[in-house]
């Protein structure tokens, strides 16, 4: 199976982009070449057609975030990771022919650069760091203002940038300025990273969902309601079922005076993803439908396989008196209750990431979000990676950061493919 892969930025990178996807037969790759960042706004309506997108220069996909996140574009940025600043760092030294220590650097995170201050044993305090990933508009000036100011200020000896017209601007004021490289290992993740994407997205899109939804207790309801009562109540979830149809792509069918089955694929999947807090659809029934109901889903490559997983989530569902939903995945997990908010202490948990963990602001705010959008559900560092967009390795990383902080423990496992060594799966430490 072929990758296509969309790719922004200015004509060398791309070239050099291209040169390592060559040696790869099953990629192919799309130029989209500017002069100016800001140009991909227009460029990025003109990538129709390809499988994911990818930003060789992080501050150019920022004047299209908004934009990509709206129309849930697939995209990959290629790390600016310690290893991109080590490369540099070492290349400037070459280059000046002395260990430049006065200087100014701007980076889409300025964790990367102090992680490499502390590794190296650096004086922070000759080092300045800009973090444009911070900004609410990516705004080239700003940064070169930033690093003109430090100059003329005489804080500074050399500057290193990771942005092209940044490098041009300053070289125009004579200040002396490199601009950093991308090594080839970065290029080549963020190609590794676009085919597991791709190919994850197509894993999901061969699952098929199973949904059984039964009136709790038929018996007991037709000796309230009387037998019409309970084909009104019917009725009523049928109508019900048909309306959410329209939104999931789904098929129903009734399988007995009580019972309804609904199959699915990707549109229900990642309604049920979007919905682990608040789930619409159970809440609609609740208010409709005056008896208790059981919504059990189940997951899996191939229909029986999901519709076994659905009679285990039924099962689940028997085992309470109230109306509740659980989805059972093709690891035969269960999820749920669906639904139902799995509150945590969001307050305590900021703290910890803060303090324990040691992550900025920004970091510890996203996971906050990422821990409510999954409803408190365990968690590996691939679901890190996804939420985060961005490479294993660096998920790991945050992962492991947790781990050392007390923030999360290891819960469990799973084992996504029948091969291979099984995923740790954590959960919030409170």
């Amino acid at each position: 199976m072929q990758v296509k892969i969309a790719v922004f930025g200015r004509e060398d990178s791309i070239a050099k982009f291209n040169h390592l996807a060559d040696k790869q037969n099953d990629v192919e790759v799309v130029s989209f070449t500017y002069e100016k960042e800001e140009e991909t706004v227009e460029l990025i309506e003109k990538a129709f057609m390809c499988d994911v997108y990818i930003f060789t220069e992080a501050i150019s996909f920022l004047y299209v975030k908004q934009k990509v996140e709206k129309k849930r574009l697939p995209t990959i940025q290629i790390p600016h990771d310690e290893h991109m600043v080590l490369t540099n760092l070492y290349q400037l030294k070459n280059s000046v022919g002395q260990n430049v220590k006065r200087l100014s650097v701007d980076i889409d995170n300025k964790d990367v650069v102090h992680r490499v201050i502390d590794e190296l044993k650096l004086n922070s305090q000759d080092i300045y760091i800009y973090d444009y990933g911070l900004d609410l508009q990516p705004s080239i000036e700003k940064i070169v203002n930033h690093h003109a100011g430090l100059w003329q200020d005489g804080k500074i000896d050399y500057v290193l940038t990771s942005v092209k017209s940044v490098e041009r601007q300053l070289k125009e004021r004579n200040i002396p300025v490199n601009s950093m490289i991308i090594p080839d290992i970065n290029s080549e993740e963020a190609i590794k990273q676009a085919k597991s994407t791709v190919r994850l997205d197509l894993s999901k899109s061969a699952q098929i969902v199973t949904g059984y939804i039964q009136i709790k207790e038929p018996d007991k309801t037709r000796n309230e309601y009387g037998e019409q009562g309970l084909k009104d109540i019917m009725s009523k979830l049928s109508d019900i079922l048909t309306k959410f149809s329209k939104k999931t792509d789904i098929s129903i069918f009734p399988v007995s005076d009580y019972k309804i089955v609904l199959i699915g694929t990707k549109a229900l999947i990642n309604h049920l993803t979007n919905h682990y807090r608040d789930f619409p659809l159970l809440r609609e029934i609740q208010s409709e439908v005056n008896v208790p109901i059981d919504f059990g889903y189940g997951l899996g490559l191939t229909a029986k396989q999901s519709n076994i997983n659905a009679e285990i989530a039924l099962e689940i569902c028997n085992k309470t008196d109230e109306s509740k939903c659980y989805i059972v995945n093709e690891r035969q997990e269960t999820i749920g209750p669906i639904g139902v908010k799995k509150e945590f202490d969001a307050s305590k948990l900021y703290h910890a990431l803060i303090h324990k963990a040691r992550l900025n602001n920004e970091l510890s705010y996203n996971f906050i979000d990422f821990i409510r959008i999954r409803n408190n559900e365990p968690f590996s560092s691939n679901d890190v990676a996804k939420y985060y967009n961005v490479t294993k390795r660096s998920a790991e990383r945050t992962v492991n950061k947790l781990l050392n902080g007390d923030v999360i423990k290891v819960s469990g496992e799973e084992r996504p493919y029948q091969k291979g060594r099984p995923r740790k799966l954590f959960t919030l430490n409170q």
